[in-house]
């Protein structure tokens, strides 16, 4: 359940940030190889971050 908090987050942030460089008028190309980019980095770190400790 944590991973599903933190992956509903992150696509919060990416959405923010592509409408804004969208309203900056910058070329959809570079929204969507940034998204892309961010969405890895999103999924890296929150199996990173929640992933359950071994005990051992």
């Amino acid at each position: 359940m944590t991973f599903a908090i933190y992956a509903v987050g992150y696509l919060i942030l990416i959405a923010g940030l592509a409408y804004l460089a969208h309203l900056m008028h910058i070329p959809q190309a570079y929204i969507l190889a940034g998204s892309i980019v961010l969405l890895g980095i999103g999924i890296v770190t929150g199996a990173q971050n929640t992933r359950q400790k071994d005990p051992n």
